[in-house]
């Protein structure tokens, strides 16, 4: 019983998904476990019926969205049925980050779950990773996430929802920098621990239902930032050749999984952290590979839906769920999930994700563990034989192109709320998209590039997208237009004027200057072409010479023998300069937090 599904349905043929093809985990002693095979055997004509609907449908190739918040009646709920070989119920988890020392909400949350996967057809739990605390939880003075004992913690966690289930990992999961000395040692434990082969997934759960996981497998190796999550490329290869094998016009409906969204999603992000730091998105920091998980949403209308974690924001804004349509999302609908424990919401609201469906579409729900498990219909997802374009709609240009998918956003009254900072998108209609830069582009007073309700944004000849908004200067990733990161912090723009100039080399340069001198700043890009500033450093590399820098206090106090704290500075490296020796540079030490 416990390998039912995947053998039952007999969909994925040997060999075909390599890595991934183990069975999910399950608890000891599931009796959901044993349910999962039974509708299967009783196929009969209704299944060979379904089957040919769905191919018929997805032969329909029009991508019709339609995110309705008007007049018109919601669908009517799916019949959900076991006698339904496509019926099928995931709860799907945000970041965990369990605490030995602060179970309450955790347990909790895995009861509310419990009872709304109770009776459903298929159960199925996706823990989106990020399993525990980055805090000293057991006073090692150790970090407890990505350790042994996390992940010991996480899977008694998950073995008591009682059902199937799998994990992908978080940037915080291969934390246990002190107990394990590689990537691929922490990397081998937390498989290990939670009954995994690779990090990535995928499962059948229900006939031509597929879902996919991809885990980060990078911390210590990580170029910029550790909390970058880094899906390896022989991972994104199997993805790529994975939803290859299960196209749409064989009817199937592929689920993708990942600890942080991808470029492209248009799903609420924090500038001010994630964006800022280069950690926002699935390979933020790869120019190329950050790509290819939106070029495979596009190009493969089988994949519908594409949930994930790693914001620590709830479901309560109208942007945690994004729709086909918009800058080219294909057929697929994007969700953010949030937190289960107040200690881990950003905004204190504690939510899960529910995902229940079949061969007519699909419903996304939230689970409210505010309000005692209270699950509520976000938005309804069916498929359909008609083809409807909204004339007003920007997908006109597309609606040769993908499958027809309706889309009803259901209205709550938990949206009436904007309490964390959208991040900006450019737009064609924006009043101040700069065509042609050249010269100062605030050279008059009604534009103020200070102003955090200032949005202004053009085009270098490099093809880079530059644009001011909440008073920085952000790049723009110039096919999704999703935000990259910081060019030019605040302080630095302040009371400065912004000007493109001819570079005398047959490109343009951006430079800041203020009124009151002759001073100039050359806004320099990047040696790989990029403009916005990957200055958050691995943190390994950091924890370690705060360490170092802790230690020199210490010993400092014990020969001077004072009781007040020495001034602490550290010399770094590499500095960056258009000197060509290094004799006359200086390595005068900082100090750090300054």
């Amino acid at each position: 019983a416990a390998g039912g599904l995947a053998t039952a349905l007999g969909a994925l043929r040997p060999g075909q998904l390599p890595a991934a093809g183990a069975e999910p985990r399950v608890a000891s002693g599931s009796a959901s476990a044993a349910v999962v095979g039974v509708a299967v055997a009783s196929l009969g004509a209704a299944t060979t019926r379904r089957r040919k609907q769905r191919e018929r449908k997805s032969k329909v190739r029009v991508l019709a969205t339609k995110a309705i918040d008007s007049e018109l009646e919601p669908p009517p709920a799916l019949n959900l049925s076991e006698d339904d070989p496509s019926a099928f119920t995931l709860g799907i988890l945000g970041d965990l980050h369990l605490d030995p020392r602060d179970t309450e909400h955790s347990f909790e949350g895995r009861e509310h779950m419990k009872k709304a996967l109770e009776g459903s057809v298929r159960p199925f739990v996706v823990s989106l990773g990020d399993l525990g605390e980055s805090k000293d939880c057991n006073e090692t003075k150790q970090l407890f996430s990505g350790t042994t004992e996390c992940f010991k913690m996480a899977r008694e966690f998950l073995d008591g929802f009682g059902v199937k289930f799998d994990v992908v990992g978080g940037n915080h999961d291969l934390e246990g920098i002190d107990e394990f000395g590689t990537d691929e040692q922490n990397l081998e434990a937390y498989l290990h621990h939670l009954g995994k082969e690779s990090p990535q997934f995928a499962h059948v759960v229900a006939e031509k239902v597929l879902i996919v996981g991809l885990g980060s497998t990078a911390f210590r190796t990580a170029k910029y930032t550790s909390h970058e999550v880094s899906i390896d490329k022989k991972q994104l290869e199997w993805f790529e050749n994975v939803i290859r094998e299960h196209p749409d016009e064989e009817g199937w409906q592929v689920f993708c999984f990942s600890h942080a969204p991808i470029i492209g999603s248009a799903l609420r992000v924090l500038q001010e952290c994630h964006v800022v730091n280069g950690c926002c998105w699935l390979n933020h920091c790869d120019a190329v590979d950050s790509k290819r998980f939106i070029n495979a949403v596009r190009n493969n209308p089988c994949i519908k839906g594409w949930f994930s974690g790693h914001f620590h924001l709830s479901h309560d804004y109208q942007d945690s769920i994004t729709f086909p349509g918009g800058n080219n999302r294909g057929s697929c609908v994007f969700a953010q999930t949030g937190c289960m424990t107040s200690r881990s919401s950003r905004d204190g609201r504690r939510h899960s994700r529910l995902l229940r469906g079949n061969s007519e579409g699909f419903e996304i729900c939230t689970v409210d563990h505010s309000k005692g498990g209270k699950v509520r219909l976000d938005a309804t997802i069916t498929y359909s034989d008609q083809c409807e374009v909204d004339p007003d709609s920007d997908l006109m240009d597309d609606a040769p192109r993908a499958c027809s998918t309706m889309v009803y956003a259901h209205k709550h009254e938990d949206f009436d709320h904007d309490k964390w900072f959208q991040a900006y998108v450019p737009q064609e209609d924006d009043g101040c998209c700069i065509v042609n830069p050249d010269g100062t582009l605030n050279d008059t007073d009604d534009i103020d590039f200070t102003n955090p309700d200032q949005v202004c944004w053009w085009h270098m000849k490099d093809g880079a997208v530059l644009g001011v908004h909440n008073g920085m200067i952000i790049e723009y990733d110039a096919t999704t237009l999703a935000p990259l990161g910081m060019v030019v912090s605040r302080d630095e723009l302040m009371d400065r004027r912004v000007a493109v100039i001819d570079d005398q080399w047959g490109g343009s340069a951006l430079v800041l200057y203020n009124d009151g001198d002759n001073d100039v700043t050359v806004v320099q890009p990047n040696e790989d072409g990029s403009y916005w500033r990957k200055v958050v450093r691995n943190k390994m590399h950091r924890m370690r010479e705060m360490r170092r820098m802790s230690a020199a206090k210490k010993w400092m106090k014990g020969i001077r023998n004072i009781d007040e704290d020495p001034k602490v500075l550290s010399s770094y490296g590499p500095y960056t300069t258009t000197a060509g020796q290094v004799m006359g540079l200086s390595t005068r030490a900082i100090n750090p937090k300054a």
